[in-house]
């Protein structure tokens, strides 16, 4: 991955987690993190990879954001200038909960 590509992968979570603390609305107690940005060499696309605590609401969250995701394609825009400007596409990312069940099992081994 080139160097240019890590730029913009690390400028556009920084900016998209920007966005979702000031105008994504999530239930009391629902957090929404960033945990990797991964863009299309082309900068045509660029997948967003969320992480969701606690995770029972991950699908309320990756609901949100597919019904925010205009909003926050849009607020980006207005903060970036750069063409072409990456479509966004959000996907849940189940890590911390592999984690979590790798962690159980060691545990279980001792």
């Amino acid at each position: 991955m080139s160097k240019r590509i890590i730029q913009i992968n690390e400028l556009l979570r920084e900016h998209i987690g920007d966005i979702f603390v000031h105008a994504l609305n999530l239930k009391p107690g629902v957090l929404a993190t960033i945990t990797k940005v991964d863009t299309t060499p082309d900068l045509r696309r660029a997948d967003i990879l969320v992480s969701v605590f606690p995770e029972s609401e991950s699908d309320y969250v990756m609901n949100a954001l597919k019904r925010e995701k205009w909003k926050i394609q849009k607020a980006l825009y207005a903060r970036l200038y750069m063409k072409p400007l990456p479509k966004l596409s959000f996907l849940f990312d189940p890590t911390a909960s592999k984690a979590d069940e790798i962690e159980r099992i060691l545990k279980s081994l001792e």
